[in-house]
C-alpha cells in the first residue's frame, strides 16, 4: 500500500465530502512555521526563488511566466539612508510607505509626517539627481508551473515601474493600463516578466503571454483568499525575509535650554566706537594721472 492510498479511497472520506479538521489538527497548523516566499531579481539577468531568506532551486535566466494576483492601487515608497552592502547584516528600511502618502507606523526612522513634504522625496536628494526615497511596487504572484501552489512576493524596482513601452511590452504601470484598456484583467492573464536587454541598468518589461482557462482562474481565485496574498503587497523585502534589525538612525541633536544662567555667565561684548581714519585728499597731479590711465585703456 502506498503512503497516500488512503486518500485515494472513496471509503476513507466521511459522508459529506472533505472532512473538517479536528481541534488537534488545527493545533498543529497553529504551530506551523511562517513561510515567506519571494522572487528575487539579480543584476546578472536571473531570477531566484527565496524562501525564508534562502535560495531554493536553481536560478532562471532571462524571463519567467506568472499571474499577478494582487497589487496595491498606488505605488509604494522605500528609503534607506545607507548604501546597500552585501557584506553587512541586512536591516529594515529607515522609512517606507505602502500607499506612498505617509510613513508606516512600523518605520523606525520616519523622515517626514507626509511623503509629499518629505526632504527625501525631492529630486536631487539621491545620487545623480534622483530622489533618495525610491518608488517601488510589491505584487503577489503565482508561477505558471505552480498555479496550484504557493504565492510569491515580487518587488518591482523603480526603473521598471514608469515609462513607455512598445506594442505588447511595457513597464509595469503602463502594462496594467494596457491590459485593462483591452478589457482584460491582470489576474486573468499569464504575464511574461523579462529583463529589458536594451536598458543600461537592470530593468524589467511585462507582456501578456495568454489568457487563463477556467480551471486556472479557479486556482487564482482560491489563492487570492490567502492572507499572504494581501500581505506581500505591503511588507518590504527585509520583512519578508524575517529581518528584524533596525537601521541606524541619525537623530537631530537636541538644543539644551534652561531658565537659569550658567555658573560662569559670559559677559556681554561691549561695542567699541571706531574712529574714522582721516583720508588725505588726492593731489591734483595724482588725480590727473588716474584719469589719464582710464582714458588710455581700450
Amino acid at each position: 500500500m502506498s503512503d497516500v492510498s488512503i486518500f485515494n479511497s472513496s471509503t476513507a472520506v466521511a459522508t459529506g465530502g472533505k472532512q473538517e479538521l479536528s481541534e488537534l489538527a488545527k493545533a498543529f497548523l497553529g504551530t506551523r512555521t511562517v513561510t515567506n516566499r519571494r522572487i528575487q531579481i539579480n543584476t546578472n539577468g536571473t531570477f531566484k526563488k527565496i524562501v525564508n531568506g534562502e535560495q531554493v532551486g536553481g536560478a532562471v535566466r532571462g524571463e519567467f511566466n506568472a499571474v499577478i494576483i494582487n497589487a496595491l492601487p498606488t505605488v509604494s515608497r522605500i528609503f534607506y539612508k545607507s548604501k546597500y552592502d552585501p557584506n553587512k547584516e541586512a536591516t529594515l528600511p529607515n522609512c517606507w510607505s505602502n500607499a506612498g502618502d505617509k510613513p508606516e507606523e512600523a518605520a523606525g526612522d520616519k523622515q517626514s509626517p507626509s511623503c509629499a513634504t518629505c526632504p527625501q522625496n525631492i529630486k536631487g536628494s539621491g545620487e545623480n539627481g534622483t530622489r533618495a526615497c525610491r518608488y517601488q511596487r510589491r505584487v503577489a504572484l503565482l508561477l505558471e508551473d505552480e498555479l496550484d501552489g504557493e504565492v510569491y512576493q515580487f518587488n518591482i524596482p523603480a526603473k521598471s515601474i514608469f515609462g513607455k513601452g512598445s506594442g505588447r511590452t511595457h513597464p509595469f504601470e503602463e502594462y496594467m493600463k494596457f491590459i485593462v484598456h483591452n478589457r482584460r484583467s491582470p489576474d486573468r492573464v499569464l504575464t511574461t516578466i523579462s529583463f529589458d536587454l536594451d536598458a543600461d541598468t537592470t530593468a524589467l518589461s511585462f507582456s501578456p503571454a495568454r489568457e487563463l482557462n477556467d480551471d486556472e482562474i479557479a486556482l487564482v481565485k482560491q489563492a487570492q483568499t490567502r492572507p499572504e496574498t494581501s500581505l506581500y503587497t505591503k511588507i518590504t523585502v527585509a520583512q519578508a525575509d524575517g529581518v528584524k534589525k533596525q537601521p541606524e538612525a541619525f537623530p537631530t541633536p537636541k538644543v539644551a535650554r534652561s531658565e537659569e544662567p550658567d555658573d560662569d555667565p559670559i559677559e556681554e561684548p561691549v561695542k567699541k566706537e571706531k574712529k574714522k581714519a582721516e583720508v588725505a585728499p588726492a593731489s591734483k597731479d595724482k588725480l590727473t594721472e588716474v584719469l589719464d590711465t582710464w582714458g588710455s585703456s581700450d
